[in-house]
């Protein structure tokens, strides 16, 4: 061929003009196909901010990569994509902007959709979702009822944080900085005891500690265990001098007798009540201080601590004694019942503040292997593990039966029972918001509060809307939105103005995929039966403990009610990790350090950005960008293409030693390159391709134009077309192949051909190398025995001495000792 028939390679022409073909013929729409095994591969949707950045990219490319290559496999496989559209930003912006967060965020979506076509992902665009469309916020509502009518909702005054100036709850992601101060207009956050909505999570919680049948990341594992935080002890009943009940949770009943103080959480509602005239102004002041705190500061352990005695008292009900309550933040209310019995002599928070305070300190547990201990020279805690001592009835009881033998006494004096306690606290869903999905109730003076009839949803938002300087939610202010009728009796009643949490939506927007225009019910049986459970879910690890939670939460809700099926809605989760800017900080537009993927597609072209991506570091761990790296991926896409297109002038012989080695290459890194799609490992697949298409170039001109080099370059493009889809489908039409290159076979790997025709074995003496031998790779232990001791580095070293024993590890190592 004339060097001016040659194409060159152009990415922006080529991307383009496949695009539009798969689009336009469907090629990536996947359909219920009962003949064929299924592949549910979902990576998690984005918020539309207005721009993909990088991070973007890096989460979804190889999740697209990896779709294509259980396609290939033959699967059926559905890759969707939608938009997590409701939630804070968008207000952000209409108080900011002036625009509504309608308009901003559609404006956005329609963007973001264009620039996520661009990336060349095989999405199904047919099934697309937006959960701020009313054909979706219809379902999130029909949920809400039916978790309403299953008892699995439910209404309670409960304390939150709250921004005085936004007159709004806050969730916790909304709450910045060590001075915990409101994202939206920085003023400080404090606590305010609202009627709020909560969704049962703790009902689930022993269920939520198992992932049977599902294939999840250990690390994902430990965070939703810690985070639920299951834990066995027993609830004691104490009471204060005013003859309040005081329940405490503890897992060791057995120190009873060693309580010498109580705490009570700042926010605890019997603070109030039993604080003393005289104590009254300190220990107001101090819950005002320590109610702005996060949870994480309230219990850092290196954190000095502090407390203010209340003036009040409590009796220890095994002992009878007077105990002081004392009020501090590391007691959360969150844990338990909000309040602690305080051990000092066997817990070092307890010892700290015992000893901050001037408190006693009384051993009741004495190890064995220590002399008997007085609490009043200890210099700090002691491990509780040993016979129970200064324990009235119980002294004496041995370390391994105190437990149980407390337990009976407690249950038989009416003193308190055995308990199970958790950390996973109930979801509150409720926010004080416009733009989220409303909730479903009505509030009737006669009824009281009513769930709105399944035939009267959605609860449509009104897009006539004032925003005002307070920050108070449209919907609460709108002068007709809140007035309606109640579904029961008829009477005038008014809508509950809460939204709920974006956390709802993104719970079930794997179910809305499967049919989002479907409106019979929130999705298509007959799709949920065939698809679901999702089969390979990715996204990033700092989802584990709320969405991960949530949905699976969800998930299990649903299917006692009969909606849902199984146990779980993801079966294998993957996560990726971060692209940080080049100066290794998470990128930032503060910082000035993000990414924009556009420019890089425009100046590379989308199969370069796709490729450096899954290069340029490990998937799973992420790393910081480097603008110069995409360079040479670029080059090697040009190498490929002129690797494939440009001929080679010869006479037509082939050399078939060259034959041979080129098959074991390409079969070698097809093996490798199929382990590394399975396990995920992206970056090698990269680099074995780049690699191989060295040696190929290597070899051409010995095997160009026989059998083994077209076999080659079909292997090689497969192999490459989940990391590049439009270079890869360009060069197999190039070639004369039938269309499309994304609905061919993955290659199978050739075993024989894999087969090294020589080894190189490392030969030691006395465990030190001393030299290598090259053989046939099926040579027998004898010759290789011979050929070792014939080494010229090796027989240096033997000097004339007979070896006492030759070991032989096949194909790998000689250890000769003399």
């Amino acid at each position: 061929m004339a060097e001016s028939q040659i194409p060159a390679y152009n990415p922006a022409e080529i991307e383009k003009k496949w695009q539009a073909r798969w689009e336009a013929d469907g090629l990536y729409h996947s359909d219920v196909d009962p003949q064929r095994p299924k592949h549910y591969a979902l990576t998690m949707l984005p918020y539309p901010s207005g721009d993909l950045h990088i991070g973007h990219w890096f989460a979804m490319t190889p999740s697209d990569a990896r779709a294509r290559y259980m396609r290939m496999n033959g699967y059926n496989v559905m890759f969707p994509m939608g938009f997590d559209a409701f939630g804070l930003p968008a207000e952000n912006a209409a108080i900011k902007k002036n625009v509504h967060p309608k308009e901003w965020t559609y404006r956005n979506i329609n963007r973001m959709r264009d620039q996520l076509k661009s990336m060349g992902a095989m999405f199904d665009w047919r099934r697309e979702a937006v959960s701020a469309d009313p054909k979706y916020y219809r379902w999130t509502q029909w949920f809400f009822v039916q978790l309403y009518q299953h008892g699995l909702a439910y209404h309670k005054l409960s304390p939150v944080d709250w921004c005085p100036t936004c007159n709004t709850t806050l969730a916790r992601e909304q709450v910045w900085g060590d001075d915990r101060h409101c994202e939206r207009c920085g003023t400080p956050v404090i606590k305010k005891n609202l009627d709020q909505w909560f969704f049962r999570t703790t009902r689930y919680a022993d269920e939520l500690l198992s992932y049977e049948g599902i294939n999840w990341p250990e690390r994902v594992r430990v965070l939703q265990t810690n985070w639920i935080g299951r834990s066995e002890g027993a609830v004691v009943k104490f009471h204060t001098e005013q003859g309040d009940e005081l329940e405490v949770f503890t897992t060791r009943p057995d120190t009873l007798w060693g309580v010498t103080f109580m705490v009570l959480a700042p926010e605890h509602p019997l603070v109030k009540k039993i604080t003393s005239a005289e104590q009254k102004a300190a220990v107001e002041q101090y819950v005002a201080e320590a109610v702005r705190q996060t949870d994480v500061q309230r219990e850092a352990t290196d954190k000095e601590k502090t407390g203010v005695f209340t003036g009040g008292y409590a009796v220890n009900p095994v002992s009878g004694e007077r105990i002081p309550i004392w009020t501090a933040d590391y007691v959360l209310m969150t844990y338990g019942t909000g309040a602690i019995m305080a051990v000092p002599a066997h817990d070092q928070r307890d010892f700290e503040f015992a000893r901050r305070f001037g408190l006693e300190v009384r051993v009741v547990i004495q190890p064995e292997d220590m002399e008997a201990l007085d609490g009043a020279n200890l210099t700090e805690s002691v491990p509780a593990h040993g016979k129970m001592v200064n324990s009235g009835p119980m002294s004496g009881t041995p370390g391994a039966e105190a437990f149980e033998q407390v337990l009976k006494y407690l249950e038989a004096n009416g003193m308190g029972k055995r308990a199970v306690n958790y950390r996973l606290r109930d979801w509150l869903i409720s926010r004080q918001r416009y733009w989220g999905a409303p909730i479903p109730m009505v509030h009737c003076e006669k009824c009281g509060v009513v769930p709105v009839p399944e035939e009267q949803l959605p609860v449509m938002l009104p897009d006539d809307v004032e925003w005002r300087p307070t920050g108070e939610s449209p919907l609460k202010l709108h002068p007709t939105w809140r007035l309606t009728t109640c579904p029961q009796c008829g009477g005038a009643a008014e809508r509950d103005t809460d939204t709920m949490d974006t956390f709802m939506c993104s719970s079930w927007y794997h179910l809305r995929y499967l049919s989002p225009d479907y409106d019979q019910g929130p999705f298509d049986p007959k799709e949920y039966d065939y698809w679901m459970p999702v089969d390979t879910y990715t996204g990033g690890i700092e989802h584990a403990n709320m969405h991960l939670i949530y949905t699976r939460f969800f998930h299990k809700a649903l299917r006692d009610m009969g909606i849902a099926h199984g146990d779980e809605p993801m079966l294998q989760l993957r996560n990726q990790g971060m692209v940080l800017g080049e100066d290794s900080e998470k990128m930032s537009k503060s910082r000035g350090n993000v990414v924009a993927p556009d420019d890089l597609v425009q100046a590379y072209g989308a199969d370069a950005l796709r490729a450096y991506l899954i290069f340029f570091s490990r998937w799973d761990q992420g790393g910081p960008w480097s603008s110069s790296g995409i360079d040479g991926t670029f080059r090697w896409l040009r190498r490929v293409w002129a690797m494939v297109v440009e001929p080679v002038g010869k006479d037509g012989f082939v050399d078939e030693s060259a034959v041979r080695v080129l098959r074991r290459k390409v079969h070698q890194t097809l093996r490798r390159v199929t382990h590394d799609y399975e396990h995920f490992e992206f970056n090698t697949i990269v680099s074995s391709l780049m690699e191989l298409s060295n040696e190929m170039a290597r070899l051409k001109p010995a095997t160009y134009g026989s059998p083994a080099w077209g076999e080659a370059v079909d292997i090689y493009l497969r192999m490459l077309s989940p990391v590049t889809p439009h270079i890869a489908e360009e060069l197999w039409a190039y070639l004369g192949k039938s269309y499309s290159i994304h609905t061919q076979s993955w290659p199978a790997v050739d075993m024989e051909a894999v087969q090294e025709d020589e080894i190189t074995v490392v030969v030691q003496v006395n465990g030190k190398v001393r030299g290598r031998v090259t053989l046939a790779a099926d040579a027998s232990e004898e010759a290789v025995k011979a050929a070792a001791l014939e080494n010229e580095g090796v027989v240096k070293f033997l000097e004339g001495k007979t070896p006492r024993q030759i070991i032989v590890v096949p194909k790998k190592l000689i250890n000769i000792v003399v």
